[in-house]
């Protein structure tokens, strides 16, 4: 089942023996018999701004990072000659000269500089305990319920057991080494950095034992950062030589962390004194009730849902995890509680990653906040052509609307760099965001491609979110302080933007993100690839969205202004979705011949989901188009990469093709994840992704519940191989709380809890007749805030 019962305390230090570990719930437990040889085999904790893993070596690695530590401070990229040349590439476009279009785009539109800033790794602390040979009875293992990493061993007849917590309250991490016999640990430590370091020594003064770091993120531009690690030990000694730290004699040594950056403080005294602030508080609060602080917060979020898909076969979830994904490989339909485990981690991983520290929040990016590296794979960035947009999808549904609050404050940034840039690259009033962002909130195409730089419609597609947020949780004072705003402002940079093209509004250039075609006879340079283009349906479908978002938000809010009006008039002029010769739909404005038809984005499908323009409950014959496009998708090797892969089962789910879905769960639980369960981004790849790991928890949600489009749609998508099971706590739009128990196929009891008294409009597993607290359910339910109604299949 989903949660069993813990073993031992939550607080105290209690030991599990090696030969126990077979107990932890398969559900919840990820846990090895074996040290983590690799960083993608290190098991991660959080507190949104910091994040850690541990090893479990003989000399232990605790690899961390601080969200703001990238490599250079703001950039000014636009690229000077891009407002001259934008009509000039449009025209070039619309007059069928696409091959001079996208040569001209990319020497006048990209940004002058290539890349804005990139993540770096903060540093790793390493451990030296003097434990040359292999540890016996070694139990490793991270807890997605409580939040916290740990191992346990013996070595020359003494147990011993580490572990790394993260403390959101607090805002640092702590790690504790103890030994079941007195005085027997002997250990140093000391902090590597291999790059900018600009002092590290450890010091013994006043009763406070430190290392410290200081660093810079580059040579030219850059932020600076402070990293100390404090250390208490439980009698023994300790004494420092040359950068490191030495104690010996204890039997428990306590370690707290913290960094903190420029990116965060107007002056280096503002950053040390809250460095120094963080780890007086910690140290005096001790390890013990650190711990407790953040088990019991990190708990609080992730127990809010509990999913149970049937229990696995045998023994088969008992395993350690290293053997129950090659044993997945083979035989998946034996341990279903493997995708369980899968969907905790990704609340954990969401959990860990983003959480509310104030004006200065930062999302996670594309490898979460853990990152080994200082040029990491698409340089750690957040990425909005889908990517970003994925790491929230799971954030409404499975009861974490909270922790939104980090990508708020950056669409904020991006909105006040984005009206700069829409000004300097396209003489237009509102915000611009391209397919990439930073920490500054960088809006300038990035990289040089025709198929993904001059994309302008990743703060239109991000704004999306805040729409959502209100439509799940109901805050207007979000929704017209906050999100209007960001609506407005999007909105009136389309309204430039935008032309008039057959009698529809249009957008270009801009493309079909990382997809190109190949160019036909008559436009120029026939059979070369390319990229731009104008009204792709990605463009189309997002603004339907968008100007969909503002009038319901000015229905909401009462206002019937002349703008009002405008976004009502312009919404019936967007292009509608396009059918092609095959019965799908098209993804570009003609039916062109892509140079991928297994291609890893389903950009036209967007509709499908995250929106809902393509969806069976808006358009019985635009969703059949849609799923005519998805099946060929797949059939030509689409769904390649982990995240795409994620996606894939949400697009299943919202066609109502249960058993489809959960072929492609399984197919991404055999083929995308790493030793230690994170997301690759394809097959055989080492590179992580997080967005495939929080995707896939959005998709199985979205398989046991929908909610768009004013109704709410119990078991939209359950696969019959899953005859059994139950799922609480998961939300849907207009603030229902939701759980729902299902047998041999069927619903045999759900309970929808009404947040917010909102009108409640039931679907159950496609139509069926049923219940609702004993009387046949009619049409719409005027539902009370806090009452809960149950339903029940007649």
């Amino acid at each position: 089942m989903a949660f069993r019962k813990l073993l031992g305390s939550a607080v105290a230090l209690t030991f599990i023996s090696a030969g126990l570990g077979a107990d932890l719930d398969g559900s919840r437990y990820l846990w090895y018999d074996t040290p983590a040889s690799q960083f993608n085999a290190s098991l991660p904790v959080g507190n949104g701004r910091l994040g850690g893993t541990l090893y479990c070596l003989p000399t232990e690695i605790v690899t961390w990072n601080e969200d703001s530590v990238w490599g250079s401070t703001f950039q000014d990229r636009v690229n000077p000659k891009s407002l001259k040349s934008f009509p000039v590439i449009r025209d070039l476009l619309v007059g069928g000269n696409v091959s001079a279009a996208g040569n001209l785009a990319l020497t006048d539109m990209t940004g002058i500089s290539i890349d804005p800033s990139a993540y770096q790794v903060l540093s790793n602390l390493y451990i030296d305990l003097g434990q040359r040979d292999e540890a016996k009875n070694l139990l490793r293992y991270l807890d997605t319920l409580e939040g916290y990493t740990a191992c346990e061993y013996d070595y020359d007849g003494v147990g011993y057991k580490r572990e790394l917590i993260a403390s959101s309250p607090s805002g640092v991490l702590g790690l504790r080494i103890n030994a079941t016999t007195p005085g027997t640990i002997n250990l140093s430590a000391h902090l590597q950095r291999s790059k900018y370091v600009e002092a590290n020594y450890a010091t013994v003064a006043n009763g406070v034992n430190s290392i410290v770091l200081k660093a810079t993120t580059g040579e030219d531009n850059y932020n600076t950062f402070t990293a100390e690690v404090r250390i208490v030990a439980d009698k023994g000694n300790v004494t420092t030589s040359e950068g490191k730290l030495f104690v010996s004699g204890a039997t428990t040594v306590d370690f707290f962390f913290d960094a903190e950056s420029s990116y965060r403080y107007t002056s280096a005294s503002d950053q040390e004194a809250e460095l120094k602030r963080k780890l007086n508080a910690a140290t005096d609060l001790g390890y013990d009730a650190l711990k407790e602080e953040a088990v019991k917060d990190h708990k609080s979020l992730a127990e809010r849902v509990r999913l149970d898909l049937g229990a696995s076969a045998g023994d088969a979830a008992s395993l350690p995890t290293n053997e129950r994904q090659i044993n997945y490989r083979s035989s998946p339909d034996n341990d279903v509680e493997f995708a369980t485990l899968l969907f905790n981690y990704g609340r954990h991983l969401l959990i860990a990653s983003s959480r509310s520290i104030g004006d200065l929040a930062l999302p996670p990016g594309l490898q979460g906040i853990w990152n080994q590296d200082y040029s990491p794979s698409w340089g750690g960035k957040y990425t909005v052509n889908i990517n970003l947009q994925m790491n929230y999808w799971p954030a409404e549904t499975t009861n974490l609307n909270e922790l939104t609050s980090p990508l708020w404050r950056l669409l904020t940034l991006v909105q006040q760099r984005g009206e700069d840039v829409a000004e300097k690259m396209y003489g237009c009033p509102g915000f611009v965001l391209h397919h990439n962002t930073d920490l500054w909130g960088d809006a300038v195409p990035v990289d040089n491609g025709t198929s993904y730089s001059i994309w302008p419609m990743g703060g239109a597609w991000l704004s999306l979110h805040m729409m959502d947020h209100y439509r799940f949780t109901g805050d207007r004072t979000f929704l017209a302080e906050k999100a209007y705003p960001i609506f407005k402002s999007a909105f009136d940079f389309f309204d430039c933007y935008l032309f008039d093209l057959d009698d529809y509004l249009t957008t270009g250039p801009s493309c079909s993100p990382e997809l190109a075609y190949k160019i036909p006879s008559g436009m120029a340079t026939e059979g070369q690839e390319e990229g731009l283009t104008f009204s792709p349906t990605l463009d189309n479908s997002i603004l339907f969205e968008l100007f969909t978002a503002l009038n319901e938000t000015h229905s909401i809010l009462g206002i019937n202004d002349s703008f009002a009006s405008k976004v009502k008039k312009q919404l019936g002029k967007l292009r509608p979705p396009q059918i092609g010769s095959k019965g799908q739909i098209l993804e570009w404005i003609e039916e062109f011949t892509s140079t991928d038809e297994g291609h890893r984005h389903f950009s036209p499908l967007f509709g499908l989901f995250p929106g809902t323009q393509l969806t069976p409950l808006a358009s019985p014959e635009l969703a059949s188009a849609a799923g005519v496009l998805f099946d060929d998708r797949m059939d030509n090797g689409g769904g390649s990469t982990g995240w795409s892969r994620a996606w894939s089962i949400a697009l299943n789910a919202r066609l109502y093709k249960g058993a489809s879905a959960w072929e492609n769960v399984k197919a991404w639980l055999q083929t995308f994840l790493l030793t230690n369960l994170w997301n690759s981004d394809h097959g055989g790849s080492t590179v992580f992704q997080i967005d495939g790991n929080l995707g896939y928890t959005a998709a199985i949600s979205e398989m046991l519940l929908q909610s768009h489009l004013g109704v709410v749609h119990l078991l939209p998508a359950l696969p019959s191989s899953i005859p059994a099971g139950s799922v609480t706590g998961l939300v849907g739009r207009g603030g229902f709380e939701v759980g729902v128990s299902w047998k041999d196929g069927s619903l045999t009891k759900a309970t929808v809890k009404s947040l917010l008294g909102n009108e409640l409009t039931l679907l159950v597993n496609g139509g069926n007749s049923f219940r609702v607290d004993g009387t046949e359910y009619q049409g719409p339910i005027t539902t009370k805030k806090g009452e809960t109604y149950t339903i029940t299949i007649q």
